[in-house]
């Protein structure tokens, strides 16, 4: 008998279940679909062979899009092939989308089903979910719905912000619009300003152009030859400007108050306004058709290129069009009409407002537009899908459209399309080539510019950590200074220095004992630096030579003064025993 399994896929992961021996008869009874609502009932019908969870929200992500697309993800192709029967022929497999069922039946070989039964299970285990696997609550399946829901529509309606035909949309529309206000406004100037200048609409066709002449002349009666040049500027035609100065002197216009006329000024600057804005939105409008659709605006022009992206709701829905209806977009009320009323069909919609239906014969409009709008079809397809936007291909089109239109009027034999076509794909390589290598100077040069900001934030960075580090030197130091400070304090005293000992030895070692005995005055010093020496006591010396290790430059300069002192000690010692002994031996 055929086991019956169901793969369930969900935000959290995907789930083999299986049907018990049940006939599909039996199934497909009222009764039974009413026990789907029953938890207890349905747990009597499907049991849980497996489940895999995603390891997280990208991979959740990655095998929805494999879903939607019909593709067979590597974790649904390890569960089949993990928990599904080896015998696949005894195997059925239920699925709720009829391209995943495809793929998996022909990648892994075991039949799929899809609709009757597999419907009426997936909604119960839809509805009971998150009580088949165990530590999945109703609450964390729906926050992973969510998500998901949020990411997939997210990945979806990203697109290259280079490649935008939205914006096409937008300002080809508002375009059209422009022109409509603009010749509505204009139209109102004339009639406004012609109560009191009535000859200019006759010299001056251009609605911009009044409406700048009207702003500049305002009376009638102050014009001038002195204004001449400026009228000069403006209609750039000297002989019109010489007719207005002309029509002005002997106008049959009414008187017009100052007030009216800084009405109209005012009015005329702001169509003015219009109209250059305008200008700059039509150059804009190519620069982003040079970018979106670079072969259709080099076949047809920017502004039916974007007229026919704008009906068709996209580029990518510009391209899914055949040649025939891209042939009539734009005329559907006529279409419509002439099958209703049994009547010729239009032969071209948008695409009558390119220059080549106009430039043909009225017996051959019918099959350029046909032509052209082959053309046109293949352009759409080339730019929406290539990945390297250039305007080879289109402009290789446009030859062959002027090539048949020859055709049409002398009979020349046009180039065969496969010869234009491999013209055009060597082009469109050396095309591709050069905008690689533009955009590979630009990747090294942005590069470039990220490595110098992250060097200038890591030494911003190294610069605010030192300065704590400084900080703690500053401490550091006075601590130093107070150490030596008690080391100098005996020296001011006129305490002896212990390190100052060490050359009174070395002198004693050098002189000779009987030089000692027969200078009376080295006999007294000698006499009284002994005691000196028992005052210093074997501590003090220890810590002395420490005090030496640490500080070997400062004791030097400091024995040479503290030497000085001491010999002066000795010798007033010496002046006053001397005096001392010649009292005693005048008075004996």
């Amino acid at each position: 008998m055929v086991l019956l399994h169901v793969l369930f896929e969900h935000a959290v992961g995907y789930a083999l279940l299986s049907l018990k021996e049940v006939e599909e008869i039996s199934l497909l009874q009222p009764q039974v679909e009413e026990c789907v609502l029953n938890l207890g009932k349905f747990h009597n019908v499907v049991r849980l062979v497996a489940f895999c969870p995603f390891s997280s929200s990208q991979v959740a992500l990655e095998n929805a899009n494999a879903v939607s697309e019909g593709v067979v993800h590597e974790d649904l192709r390890l569960l089949l092939e993990t928990y599904l029967p080896s015998k696949k022929k005894k195997v059925l497999l239920g699925v709720g989308d009829p391209k995943i069922g495809a793929a998996i039946q022909e990648e892994l070989g075991y039949n799929c089903q899809t609709g009757g039964v597999i419907a009426e299970v997936l909604r119960g285990v839809r509805l009971h979910f998150h009580n088949l696997v165990k530590g999945l609550t109703d609450l964390s399946a729906c926050k992973a719905q969510l998500g998901l829901g949020h990411s997939y529509s997210r990945a979806k309606v990203k697109f290259n912000v280079n490649r935008v035909d939205n914006m096409i949309i937008q300002s080809i529309s508002l375009l059209d619009q422009l022109d409509k206000d603009i010749n509505t406004f204009s139209m109102r100037v004339r009639e406004w300003y012609g109560y009191h200048f009535p000859e200019l609409v006759k010299i001056i066709n251009d609605n911009a152009t009044y409406c700048r002449l009207a702003q500049f002349i305002g009376n009638r009666r102050e014009l001038n030859e002195e204004k001449l040049e400026k009228l000069e500027e403006l209609t750039m035609d000297g002989a019109k400007a010489k007719a207005i100065l002309d029509a002005s002197r002997s106008s049959m216009g009414m008187d017009i108050s100052a007030i009216d006329l800084i009405n109209i000024e005012s009015f005329s600057s702001r169509v003015v306004s219009l109209s250059e804005y305008r200008q700059s939105l039509h150059t804009y409008l190519r620069s982003k058709m040079s970018q979106v659709a670079p072969s259709l605006s080099a076949l047809i022009g920017e502004a039916v290129g974007a007229r026919l992206i704008a009906h068709a709701g996209s580029l990518t829905n510009l391209a899914k069009y055949p040649a025939s209806t891209v042939q009539i977009l734009g005329a559907e009320k006529a279409l419509f009409r002439a099958l209703k009323t049994r009547g010729n069909t239009p032969k071209y919609g948008l695409i009558f407002h390119s220059t080549f239906i106009g430039r043909a014969a009225a017996k051959n409009k019918g099959r350029i537009s046909r032509y052209l709008a082959n053309k046109c079809s293949i352009a759409s397809r080339i730019d929406c899908f290539s990945e390297v936007p250039t305007s080879v291909f289109g402009e290789k089109l446009r030859e062959q459209v002027e090539e048949r239109l020859s055709f049409y009027e002398t009979g020349e034999i046009p180039r065969k399309n496969l010869d234009v076509m491999k013209e055009a794909m060597v082009q469109a390589e050396e095309a591709a080539a050069e905008i690689a290598k533009k955009l590979e100077k630009q990747e090294k040069k942005r590069l470039k510019k990220e490595k110098k900001r992250l060097a200038a934030l890591a030494q911003a960075s190294s610069e605010n950590s030192s300065t704590p580090e400084e900080c703690e030197e500053t401490h550091e130091k006075p601590k130093k200074k107070k150490k030596l400070k008690p080391q100098e304090t005996p020296q001011e005293n006129g305490m002896e220095d212990p390190p100052a000992s060490l050359p009174k030895s070395k002198k004693k070692k050098a002189f000779p004992k009987e030089e000692l005995a027969s200078d009376p005055e080295e006999v007294a010093t000698s006499s009284l630096s002994p005691p000196k020496r028992k005052k210093s006591s074997p501590k003090e010396e220890m810590a002395s030579e420490p005090e030496e290790a640490a500080s070997p430059i400062v004791p030097k300069k400091k024995r040479k003064f503290s030497e000085e002192p001491e010999a002066a000690a000795s010798s007033t010692k010496t002046t006053k025993k001397k005096k001392k002994s010649q009292k005693a031996s005048q008075e004996d």
